[in-house]
């Protein structure tokens, strides 16, 4: 989760008067976050936040929220936004390539040291965490004195032009930044594939900015900065919006004044929008959910706790008035969440249950854990592998045929395509990535396979040595099928996965249970492996079904 960092006296200085230590480590946590650490020497506290809460990732939002809770400020705050004149012409070439645009000012900012390192600091974590590491959402911000409105949006050959990044004195091509430039080199593999590459330019045709890799020098934000131009670009016009407002606001907590500018495209939008948002709650609702006795009055000062305005409109409805920069806020239950916090958890009371239940484990993991305890005592070591996985490895490389698997529709990377319907290629897999430690290596998991969208417990056992033969794995699955007193036979395998000869089938009651053997050197070689390896892979449910309690 994300860790924020702030100096203890720009934080008081925000928050408009001094605040203790005792106090915010007391009650920073029932805000819903974690005190990560202090730093005494520095005067520094850390704050792990929760990732539903973008809003808090900077010390403005979070002295903007501590305000409310801790009763110096009332209800919503409001930003006025006035207009500031300026038009961002967006053009039709960029729907291809980054579709969307928002954009807004904020004059008349004090910046110090401490407010360009939380801006910059806000701007990273928003571009990690919602931005998707810019995918998503890429924010720039830029200092509105260097340049001359209007500004256009457009997408262009990357040969075409050229200009000085920041943070560098050289002036470069915008396809010559992706190899060159620190943050080209990081973020090139966001313009793989496109032919025009997106920029913004002034009314003198000044690079702004090349979303979503870097900025261009002339706009660098310093301390001498007053007027702020700030733009978000990316894939989804809520999450850009949602962005543009939280770094808009940060900025009026420094003493801007936020204006907005109209984005011109094929319908005409006004940002930052931050009307708040409304949805009524039930008092009734919030009762049974939490287990207390609210009216709607004191449901009322409970939200004020948490920046909202609320007004009652029944004896049993609250209408509640939402921040723009409120992006967790999606369903009723959310705003029900932040009831409790503001009625105080500590006020719940620690009552027992009125009735008394016994809980049990599964049988699916019981019969997991007494599995994981005869593996443990042939001197098997337990590892762990990503149900995620790709046909290639649970087909091509184990020389089975394809069979239908679960796909991934939009694959992080070409190794993680789709979920598993066997273990041992993952445990392949690790013997791969271990290659150079000693031998033997004696493995095994009691883990998931997805077949036919359902999921299965599995056993899957490898051993890769010098002397690693049909012999060995037998007599290891006689073993297990013996202590877990399973009634069974052994029959020929024809999968291809084994030496031919040297594969076997377990059936049980008319049903295959398992399969063991001594794998294929093509196998082995598809996996860069050198030496003999014996594989098993049993079907937990069925070996351990009616047999928990007697073995247990």
């Amino acid at each position: 989760m994300p860790v924020v960092t702030f100096d203890r006296d720009d934080l008081d200085t925000l928050l408009g008067q001094k605040v203790d230590l005792e106090t915010l480590l007391d009650r920073v946590p029932q805000l819903g976050a974690d005190v990560h650490s202090y730093d005494e020497e520095t005067n520094s506290l850390s704050i792990e936040f929760f990732p539903d809460r973008p809003d808090l990732y900077c010390v403005e939002g979070a002295a903007t929220a501590l305000r409310s809770f801790l009763g110096f400020e009332k209800g919503l705050k409001k930003y006025p936004v006035t207009d500031s004149g300026i038009t961002l012409k967006v053009e039709d070439s960029v729907k291809n390539v980054r579709p969307y645009i928002v954009a807004g000012v904020v004059c008349g900012v004090s910046l110090n040291d401490s407010a360009i390192k939380s801006l910059m600091e806000l701007q990273e974590k928003l571009h990690i965490t919602m931005g998707r590491k810019r995918a998503k959402v890429a924010i720039g911000i830029h200092d509105l004195d260097k340049i001359s409105a209007p500004f256009t949006y457009k997408a262009v050959n990357p040969d075409s032009i050229s200009f000085i990044p920041l943070a560098k004195t050289e002036c470069m091509t915008m396809r010559e930044i992706l190899v060159k430039h620190e943050k080209g080199k990081a973020y090139a593999q966001l313009m793989e594939g496109k032919q025009l590459f997106p920029v913004i330019l002034d009314t003198k045709n000044n690079v702004i900015s090349f979303p979503p890799i870097i900025n261009g020098a002339l706009t660098t934000v310093t301390e001498n900065t007053k007027n702020i131009f700030i733009d978000v670009t990316g894939t989804d016009l809520n999450a850009i919006n949602g962005a543009l407002n939280i770094v808009a606001t940060a900025l009026a907590e420094r003493g801007g004044t936020i204006q907005s500018v109209s984005v011109e495209s094929s319908s005409k939008l006004t940002t930052p929008d931050l009307t708040p948002r409304i949805k009524d709650i039930r008092v009734s609702d919030v009762n049974s959910l939490l287990g207390c006795n609210l009216n709607a009055n004191q449901i009322c000062q409970t939200l004020d706790k948490m920046g909202y305005d609320s007004q009652i409109i029944s004896d049993d409805a609250v209408r509640v008035n939402i921040s723009a920069t409120r992006l967790d806020i999606l369903h009723e239950v959310d705003v029900i969440e932040d009831v409790a916090k503001g009625y105080g958890y500590e006020n719940f009371g620690n009552r027992l249950p009125s009735s008394q239940t016994f809980g049990s484990e599964l049988n699916e993991t019981k019969a997991s854990n007494i599995v994981r305890q005869l593996l443990v005592g042939y001197g098997y070591l337990e590892t762990t592998t990503l149900t995620l996985t790709s046909e290639e490895a649970q087909f091509e490389k184990m020389r089975l045929p394809e069979s239908e698997v679960v796909s991934v529709l939009n694959p992080i990377s070409e190794d993680h395509t789709c979920l598993r319907v066997s273990l041992i290629p993952s445990q392949m897999a690790l013997l791969r990535k271990n290659k150079h430690r000693d031998l033997p290596q004696k493995l095994f998991e009691v883990g998931d396979v997805v077949i036919d969208a359902v999921r299965h417990k599995r056993l899957a056992v490898v051993n890769i040595s010098v002397k690693s033969s049909f012999t060995e794995i037998k007599s290891l699955a006689e073993s297990i099928l013996r202590d877990l007193s399973v009634t069974y036979e052994v029959q020929s395998s024809s999968s291809e996965m084994f030496i031919p000869g040297r594969g076997a089938e377990i059936v049980s009651n008319g049903k295959t249970i398992g399969i063991f053997g001594e794998i294929h050197p093509e196998v082995i070689t598809n996996f860069e492996l050198r030496y003999p390896v014996i594989a098993l892979e049993l079907d937990v449910e069925a070996i351990t079904e009616g047999k928990l309690d007697r073995v247990a």
